[in-house]
């Protein structure tokens, strides 16, 4: 068994199980003194049964998770929300952005809609697009932005990576695209094998996404902007390969890392180009 969508042990996992088949919440009083059915112990049994044996994450057999404090549907069509950026969002992106300035939000591959609709929500004063390659996680995404109430503040726009935003520019650029090398897929424990491998695989070192990003971002952003891309275990790669561009690589008190961030003027020109301009003062905190 592996746990890496949203827990990491069977205890935890197996309470949201549990929790689910008896439609229960967390902090439902009634946890602390419940007789259980017999048919309750039978869709609890079934559910933990097919996440051991089919190795499905939990997340898909509820069909829920959440980030950054915030509930989200999600299923096979998009990857279970995970990214240390939900910690950047729950702060408004500050120090190293003014949560107040940030009008517009770019959220690229955004999947369930999860970072899109959390900026949003931390974020009252921007909009926010949010595109997708896939149509189906658009869907998903849709649901999600419904729920939340967001139709006015999220727009979710299917495009391949900027293909489809013309000349729009953002304050932000945020990130979650996919990063994952022939080799690391491959050998990916069974769990990830239920997530659509266009969210994951990224070609043969892991860099396909962030190269489109990195080359074409200072196009979409305006001046003072901000580019914040999660490259998990890619970072190695990602350094070695762009080695010219001050990246900043973000810290989390959580745990998680593999995100850097860089402002517009340290971003290429020209795409296939080098890094432009010196680190400003309020990026080298």
């Amino acid at each position: 068994m592996f746990f890496g969508h949203g827990t990491d042990n069977a205890r935890d996992e197996s309470a949201a199980l549990v929790l689910h088949a008896l439609g229960l919440k967390h902090d439902d009083p009634r946890l602390y003194a419940r007789r259980v059915g017999v048919r309750g112990q039978q869709c609890a049994r079934q559910l933990i049964e097919r996440r051991i044996e089919a190795r499905i994450p939990a997340a898909y057999l509820t069909g829920q998770t959440w980030f950054a404090g915030l509930p989200f549907y999600v299923d096979s069509r998009v990857l279970i929300p995970r990214s240390p950026i939900a910690e950047l969002i729950e702060r408004g992106f500050a120090p190293w952005l003014d949560p107040g300035a940030i009008r517009r939000v770019l959220d690229v591959g955004t999947g369930s809609g999860c970072i899109a609709i959390a900026c949003a929500k931390a974020l009252p004063r921007a909009r926010v697009d949010a595109v997708d390659i896939s149509r189906a996680a658009l869907e998903v995404a849709a649901r999600n932005v419904r729920r939340h109430r967001l139709a006015r503040r999220v727009h979710l726009i299917h495009s391949d990576h900027f293909s489809a935003l013309g000349a729009e520019r953002y304050d932000l650029i945020v990130s979650n695209p996919p990063y994952v090398g022939a080799r690391e897929y491959a050998a990916l424990p069974p769990e990830y094998r239920h997530e659509p491998r266009l969210a994951l695989a990224a070609g043969r070192a892991g860099l396909d996404s962030v190269r489109v990003l990195l080359e074409h971002s200072r196009a979409h952003l305006r001046a003072g902007g901000a580019l914040i891309v999660e490259v998990g275990n890619t970072e190695r790669a990602v350094r070695r390969v762009f080695g010219e561009l001050p990246f900043l690589w973000l810290q989390f008190e959580r745990g998680g890392g593999g995100v850097f961030m860089l402002a517009t003027e340290q971003l290429p020109a020209v795409p296939g180009r080098g890094g432009a301009g010196r680190v400003r003062a309020e990026y080298t905190r």
